[in-house]
């Protein structure tokens, strides 16, 4: 890798996380003066900003016309997903201590989140991903924003209080504080931070793939993926250091259903040609990002609180599936042995220990209805 690669990687993702905060932070302030509630933006704006570089990177990839254009984008939604729980959560758990995930998420995101996952991997076992699908993905991102907007403002007007999503301060005194103007330029400058930003890292991670003889795939599964969640990563693990556990989990989980829904909806529908999907993507990636979906809902169900021991256990997990994607790519001699040893060894201890977790949860709340006091 070159110098200028490496200076073109570096500040693509340092101009696609300013880029992304100066957009959300405008656009946030922009809704709040039109007198959407928290609530509203903290589900919409926010949320979608914290998928732009995703969502940046994917387009301008589809759009470069290269050989493998979309792969890119493939690699990088699945990656990302993966690095959101693994990574995010896993630092988040791990240097703020628990973090508390609200009944809601429990209950209806993460299953979301698994439904929208498998529905992905059905949609792509031909081998791409076409402007009919993408479509679909994105009218589904319309319904569980409106859904999810109703629900909100639902228990708003019954519990009196507005739901906590949000980390940036929106009372009418930090409004004063900034011009309308000035919140359209820090969007006009996101979005612009965002074209440029997405065009550096896309330029530098082909030329990477190039020089390693790697497949944009692989590239977007590591480098661009870590690269376009450090929005979350820095998110969740600062939201769990003040105390705000339970936004940590929740952007987490939402910037996963938004990458799916529109990251790679809005990708596929404006693309010129189907997105390619790699069968390695459809055999392990894929599959992988849904395992972990489905891996949160024991460790989430449990007391509803991610611990910091299970979030050590994301961070070894997230690590020996970059290892693997190195291994693989480069195939090196003790991939085989890795292999075997992940899918006899690891796997199975991992899940025995989510069962354990599982069944000591259902044993502790048993135990406390039966002291709570009868009526």
């Amino acid at each position: 890798m070159t110098v200028l690669t490496f200076v073109f990687l570096v500040l693509g993702v340092a101009t696609l996380v300013m880029g992304a905060e100066s957009l959300v932070r405008g656009a946030a302030r922009l809704a709040a003066r039109t007198g959407m509630s928290n609530v509203v933006i903290g589900l919409t704006v926010v949320a979608f900003g914290t998928s732009a570089p995703e969502l940046a990177v994917s387009i301008g990839d589809v759009l470069s016309g290269g050989d493998e254009a979309g792969s890119l984008a493939i690699g990088n939604v699945v990656g990302s997903n993966i690095a959101n729980i693994l990574l995010a959560l896993g630092l988040a758990a791990a240097a703020g201590g628990a973090l508390v995930v609200a009944r809601r998420i429990v209950r209806i995101d993460v299953p979301i989140m698994i439904g929208v996952s498998v529905v992905l991997w059905l949609l792509v076992l031909d081998e791409q991903l076409g402007r009919i699908e993408g479509i679909g993905l994105t009218i589904g991102l319309i319904c569980y924003i409106t859904w999810t907007v109703l629900a909100a403002r639902r228990e708003e007007s019954q519990t009196g209080e507005p739901m906590e999503l949000l980390e940036i301060d929106l009372d009418p005194a930090a409004l004063r504080r900034h011009t309308v103007w000035g919140d359209l330029g820090a969007v006009l400058l996101g979005l612009v931070l965002l074209v440029l930003g997405s065009q550096a890292l896309v330029s530098a991670a082909s030329d990477i793939a190039a020089e390693l003889g790697v497949s944009d795939l692989v590239i977007g599964l590591t480098v661009v993926a870590i690269g376009t969640s450090l929005p979350e990563v820095a998110t969740s693990v600062i939201a769990s250091m003040r105390g705000q556990r339970d936004l940590a989990v929740g952007n987490a989980v939402g910037s996963n259903l938004f990458n799916i829904l529109a990251v790679l909806g809005i990708t596929a529908a404006i693309a010129p040609n189907p997105l390619p999907v790699a069968p390695s993507a459809i055999q392990i990636d894929i599959p992988i990002m849904i395992a972990v979906a489905i891996a949160c809902l024991p460790i989430f169900a449990n007391g509803h609180v991610l611990e910091r021991w299970e979030g050590v256990l994301f961070l070894g997990l997230y690590l020996g599936y970059i290892v693997w994607l190195v291994l693989d790519a480069s195939e090196h001699g003790v991939r085989e042995s890795y292999r075997s040893v992940a899918l006899y060894f690891v796997i199975p201890i991992v899940v025995i220990t989510m069962t354990v977790i599982v069944v000591r949860g259902f044993r502790l709340r048993a135990a406390a209805r039966q002291f709570e006091p009868t009526a």
